[in-house]
């Protein structure tokens, strides 16, 4: 008989609105787990399995309480923890770090919409400190570390939620992303990861930095179930500045059980903001991943990318800019990390004229780069140039200019799509010969997410990945 973390999300769903399982046994199951496997994985910073069961238990009464006709949520009484950069009224905050312990009174706007669709949190995921770098590697909670390999980092920022989707801590998990901070963990722990668009998810009230660069969204084994927590977390807020459409065609958990129709996509390999040499895996990846789509009788054309490396000094500069904003004691800054510190030293030299001028650049190079694709419903990349990097392998917190710049050279495809605020989706499709994840992504028109999500389904349909599993499973 299989275990109820080998279901997917919406079977969990499905089993809790029929009866078969209480959102509450469900829930301790998943409990359960996180107490004896976090620390492995470095999944959890703070754990909340009192606010769990009591999430569950009204999930369960809701179930009881409904009548046939009542429609419940898609997910009600699924566990879903949030990623430790967003408030959860009456959870501690850290960022990441040590100089920030936060109970907040009330929700993100984005925690708002998860509570109202009846999801479980089982607690606050692991995060670097303020999200900065693309591993996760704090002084507040253990290195997320991947399930596949314990030697081998979970990525970042959003590591921790990685981590537990992949060690089957959780079935889902939120996420943010502001320069592949969901893609980036997802390619390496083996799951679909779903950058929306820009402003399809609330970033409020505290989220909405400099050049619009941040998104929230999330992470999952399966595209639907990715879908299905994406329209969960969907909808604008009355104090948002940005709001993008309702999806064209239902919703986007519609979307992963519709076929897409035929597309044309473009390709290609050729890194965006470094000259840094592409692993041959990688390579293959998208081969093998241009191939599938040609045999599900998709066009494929190889393109140049819509970016070049013009591009990093501008996103360097609004990056190190948004280091700079979160407000921290100044006798507390030397407890920060070597590459915040860095980085907020550079945003501090960065003066108005230049951040103006990187953020209008940075919407004229988005510009170009839409038109550059528009003739494409979808482009395929890579996620990242390597493999899946080992726990320390970018960390340097002798040299943190040399920490940022192996960063970039590690993951120079992601963050050009957070500045054009196009949505994107990470497809665990392919693997190396030893069994590591390689990721690969499908870039959307703005507000396109449905063909993307119809696209990886296809794919995860025609080279399902479910049935991996890490040996910790």
């Amino acid at each position: 008989m299989a275990d109820l973390h080998d279901l997917t999300a919406l079977e969990q769903a499905a089993a809790i609105r029929a009866g078969d399982v209480s959102a509450v046994d469900l829930t301790e199951h998943y409990i359960s787990r996180t107490q004896r496997l976090s620390e492995q994985v470095g999944a959890f910073v703070t754990q909340t399995p009192e606010l769990a069961l009591d999430q569950a238990k009204a999930a369960d009464e809701r179930v009881r309480a409904a009548d046939v006709d009542d429609r419940l949520p898609t997910l009600l009484g699924v566990v879903c923890p949030v990623k430790d950069l967003d408030f959860v009224a009456g959870v501690p905050t850290r960022f990441g770090s040590t100089v920030y312990d936060i109970t907040p009174e009330a929700d993100a706007n984005v925690v708002v919409r998860m509570r109202s669709g009846g999801l479980v949190f089982t607690g606050k995921t692991n995060t670097p400190e303020l999200g900065l770098p693309c591993y996760t590697e704090s002084d507040v909670a253990p290195p997320a570390r991947s399930p596949w390999d314990l030697t081998k980092s979970a990525g970042g920022s959003s590591g921790g939620a990685s981590a537990a989707v992949a060690a089957g801590l959780a079935p889902v998990a939120h996420g943010s992303d502001g320069g592949g901070s969901i893609r980036i963990p997802a390619a390496v722990t083996g799951l679909v990861g779903i950058k929306p668009s820009r402003g399809r998810i609330s970033n409020g009230p505290l989220g909405d930095f400099v050049g619009d660069l941040g998104v929230k969204g999330p992470l999952a084994r399966t595209v639907a179930d990715a879908a299905a927590l994406l329209d969960v977390m969907s909808g604008s807020f009355p104090d948002d500045p940005l709001s993008a459409p309702a999806p064209r065609h239902g919703s986007f958990v519609d979307a992963a059980a519709r076929s897409p129709h035929t597309c044309r996509i473009g390709f290609y390999t050729t890194p965006s903001l470094s000259e840094v040499s592409v692993h041959p895996a990688v390579i293959d990846a998208v081969t093998a991943t241009v191939r599938a789509l040609e045999a599900l009788g998709h066009e494929l054309v190889e393109i140049d990318p819509p970016f070049d490396t013009s591009l990093l000094p501008l996103f360097m500069t609004l990056w190190s800019s948004m280091a700079l904003l979160a407000p921290i004691d100044p006798e507390l800054e030397p407890q920060l990390r070597p590459l915040t510190r860095y980085l907020r030293d550079r945003g501090r030299e960065v003066s108005g004229h230049e951040l103006a001028a990187a953020v209008s650049l940075l919407r004229i190079n988005s510009r170009a780069a839409l038109t550059s694709t528009s003739e494409f419903d979808a482009v395929l990349a890579p996620t990242l140039a390597d493999v899946p990097a080992a726990v320390g392998q970018q960390r340097n917190d002798a040299d943190p200019a040399r920490d940022f710049a192996d960063q970039v050279d590690y993951s120079p495809y992601c963050a050009a799509y957070n500045v054009t605020g196009q949505p994107a989706i990470n497809v665990p499709m392919n693997w190396t010969p030893d069994g590591l994840p390689i990721g690969v992504q499908l870039v959307g028109r703005m507000y396109d997410e449905e063909t993307i999500i119809s696209l990886a389904a296809q794919l995860e349909m025609s080279h399902s990945w479910l049935d991996r599993r890490p040996v910790m499973w």
